[in-house]
Parts: C-alpha cells; structure tokens; sequence
C-alpha cells in the first residue's frame, strides 16, 4: 500500500539504470498492475523479471543467479490467470505473491534459529518481530531473492542447529543458487563438525583416543564436509558453466529469435549478446572463467577499495547505521567472551559441561554467527558498493535482529515489566491490557514500545528510528527510482 501511494505522489527519478522495452499492447489490467505494484520493480528487479521472461540473453544478466527468476517464471507458470495480462506483469504479480511468502517464512525460520541458538525465547521473538520491520524491508517485497535468500539461509541454520545435516546442507544449496554470497555459508557446515570433533576430542572418550579410531574420526570428518562444500558450491558452479556454453561458444543464431527492441537496447547500449559470435568476452580465455566476478569488475567496478572516493560519502553515510551496528555486534561479543573468541569456540568450557552456559546473544552458541556477520562487513565494507551494506547484511545475518533484540531487552525498563505498568511512572502502559499480563510473549512488544515512544531511553528510540526510518524511506525512495541501499 505504501509503495503504491508514494509511486503515485512521488515522480520517478530519471535513473541510469536498466529499463528493456516493454513488448506487446499493454491491456488496462497490465497498467492497473503497473500502477498498483510498479514500485516493486526498480532497479535490480528489472533484471530479475527480464531473466524470468527472456532468460540470460545480456550478459551482465548473469550477476543475477537463476534460483528466484526460475521460481517466478514456474509460479507465473502454475497461477491461474482470469484476466488478460502480459508476461511481465504476471511476472511482477508473482515476485509480489511470492516474497510476501518467503518474508513470512524467513520470520519463522529466524524465530526458530533464534530459540536454537539464543536459548532465549523473548529474545528470539523480538527478533524476529525486528525482521518483520528490517530496515531492508522494501527489497524484502520487492522483485529481488533477498526475501528468497533469507528464507532459506536461516531455514538452514536452523535445521543444521538442530543436527539435521543433509536438510541443512540442500538448503545452503539451494541458498547458494539465489546469492553468490550463500557460498560463505558452507562456513558454518565446516565449523559445526569441526567443534563437535573438538568436543569429542575433550570429552575423554577413550576408544577416540585410540590413534585408529581418531584417524577414522577425521577422514569421516573430511569426507563428510568436503562432499557438504562440494553440494553447497554445485549450483554456483553449474551456473557458471552455463554462462560459458552460452556466451563464449561460436554464434548460434539465437538472436534471430530475439525482439528487434531487445537487439536495438543492446547495440544501444553496449550489451553483449548470448549466441551473436562476435569477439570472445575476455572471462572466457581465463583458466577458471568465471562471469560473476568478471561481470562486478567491468559493469559495476566491483572490487578492493575502489567505492572509497569523496563522491561516495553519501552512499557511506548510508551505511553508517549499519555499519555501527555490525561492529559494535561483534565488539560486545568478543569482550564479553574473549577466551570463547581465542579458542575459536572450540574449547567446552565448565558451564557448557553443566549445561549452564549463558544464554541470549552473549551465549557461546551465537560465536560462529557474529565471525560470519563480522566476515560479511568487512568485505562489504572494503569491495562493495557500500550502500548496499543494509540488505546484503538484512538478508544474510540473525545477528543483525538479535544483537538490536539484545540491546532493547538489556536497556529498555518497559521491556523489563511483565505486568501492565509502566516502571518509571506506575501508571499503565499503552498497548497493554491486564488480560495479556503473565503471559510473556502473548502481545506485541514491539508494538508497546512504539505506542509508548515518549517514555523509551533514547537507544531503543535510535534502534527503533533506524529499523522504521529505513522501512520507509527505502518504500519512498527505491520505489521512485531513487538511489538507496
């Protein structure tokens, strides 16, 4: 609704950005869509429902994964249609359907994650709530796999905390064909074996002493991870591999089956076309050609340091909130548990043996999510277009939910009560009726909080701030074609 309104009020920006033709008569039902849902296609969402309809005819196409254009191509596919509508504007009505799904799915998958791995109910919840007002929410709804990604990376991390290992492993695979960066995630895979091994290790168990036993404990251990990493990286790969049949084998005619408008774009503006021979692309010739990276180098001059320019300080400023987030995130973690940190988590410590270990964001369970989170800033950080931090951290890391959820159950006094008043005044709180009272995490508090925003400490007002402002300024600007995360 919001996007619908700021689309009508707000005049798009005239981007350079990439805007194909629209083929065929537009029927009024394909310009009520438009109007009701254009806002959900802008910027990078022009790639992802071109690919959905054309398939990778350009080549800078291909720094988009298939995953989430194939799924919209197969639900636009399987939807019944009573109305006369082109194949965009299906395609936009599904990618609308669809992220509204996978969004709902990835607030339970981290609710689930975060009672795993947090052992802190309230905390998880309000982690949760947090997501469903992330600050990365328009591409959340909008025609991008960031909702797609999340779904099923924190689905995974779920399922692998719960020792469901072959799951957990066909999810990150399937994580690691919507986003290149679901490649990291194979990280956790490796970490998990390797500190139940190290548990093991130091549990005394005797016949794993024996050097037999622990030589076949290790190959098992290899074999096992190698065979996940091998799973995890197939689909990149195999998209990799398709990228070069398609565009760096001899001409196949292929572009006398493709629009006039479409060729004319491209000779416009200097796309390459797959099946037009031609010169051999230069990331064919490498000994490991892999399009992706080629594509992030030339088309958006993607690499280390090279977004640190004094023009840039806006899109730094951007990122700012953020970026403070993520480092405080790990700051407070690495104080809190500097022994944790040195020993890489590897070593049980005497309250994980009591099966009293600390519970919350703090707890020895959330190590490897906080190296992970932390892994990810930095490389944003340093060889990304930086403004891009808030999604590509909102949609790949809980630590961006749960660190916020631990700050605002730690400092906020209105979050302390379990009854229905207010501790600083006595008086009772807005939001909060006594029949909810007792029953923990019955009512919203989220919602208390904001219908309380006089009486909250100034850090919950700047989570709160950055987590709404961001929701909606990225629905008033993204939708309208300005630049934004």
């Amino acid at each position: 609704v919001f996007q619908a309104v700021f689309n009508v009020l707000i005049p798009d920006h005239a981007a350079d950005a990439f805007s194909p033709p629209r083929l065929g008569a537009q029927s009024p039902w394909d310009a009520l869509l438009e109007r009701l849902l254009g806002g959900l296609a802008r910027w990078d969402s022009e790639h992802f429902l071109f690919i959905a309809e054309q398939g990778y005819l350009l080549e800078h196409n291909c720094a988009f994964l298939p995953l989430f254009p194939l799924s919209l191509r197969l639900l636009a596919a399987l939807l019944p249609w009573p109305l006369q509508l082109q194949p965009r504007s299906r395609l936009l009505l599904s990618a609308a359907l669809l992220n509204a799904l996978l969004s709902a799915l990835a607030a339970a998958a981290l609710l689930g994650l975060g009672r795993a791995v947090l052992q802190n109910r309230r905390q998880a919840f309000l982690a949760a709530l947090l997501f469903s007002i992330s600050p990365a929410g328009v591409f959340m709804a909008a025609a991008y796999s960031e909702s797609a990604f999340a779904c099923l990376a924190f689905s995974a991390m779920w399922q692998l905390e719960k020792g469901q290992g072959c799951l957990s492993g066909l999810l990150f695979s399937l994580a690691a064909g919507a986003r290149a960066n679901g490649l990291v995630n194979a990280g956790f895979f490796l970490y998990s074996r390797a500190r139940r091994f190290a548990h093991q290790l130091q549990g005394g168990s005797a016949p794993l002493r024996k050097l037999p036993s622990l030589w076949k404990q290790v190959l098992s251990l290899a074999s096992s991870a190698a065979l996940m990493c091998a799973g995890i990286f197939l689909p990149f790969a195999l998209f990799q591999y398709y990228a070069y049949v398609r565009f760096c084998s001899p001409g196949t005619g292929l572009a006398r089956s493709i629009p006039e408008p479409l060729l004319q774009l491209a000779r416009d503006k200097g796309y390459r076309v797959a099946g037009t021979g031609g010169a051999e692309p230069p990331w064919c010739s490498q000994r490991f050609p892999v399009v992706y990276s080629y594509i992030q180098d030339t088309y958006w001059n993607v690499g280390f340091l090279r977004y640190f320019e004094l023009r840039q300080i806006p899109n730094f400023l951007l990122a700012l909130p953020v970026t403070l987030l993520g480092s405080w995130a790990a700051w407070t973690y690495i104080s809190t548990n500097p022994r944790h940190c040195l020993t890489l988590g590897l070593e049980r410590n005497k309250s994980e043996e009591k099966g009293k270990a600390r519970d919350g964001f703090c707890g020895p369970a959330a190590f490897v999510y906080v190296v992970h989170s932390t892994a990810l800033l930095v490389f944003g950080f340093c060889c990304m277009h930086v403004q891009v931090l808030t999604r590509f951290l909102g949609s790949s890391s809980p630590i961006l939910y749960w660190f916020p959820a631990h700050l605002l159950q730690e400092h906020e006094p209105l979050l302390w009560s379990t009854g229905t008043d207010n501790p600083k005044s006595g008086k009772p709180l807005v939001g909060q009726s006594p029949s909810s009272c007792g029953k923990g995490t019955s009512d919203n508090p989220v919602v208390r909080l904001l219908l309380n925003w006089r009486l909250l400490t100034p850090l919950s007002k700047s989570i709160l701030g950055f987590f709404l402002g961001y929701w909606l300024l990225g629905l008033m600007l993204h939708c309208n074609f300005f630049p934004w995360t």
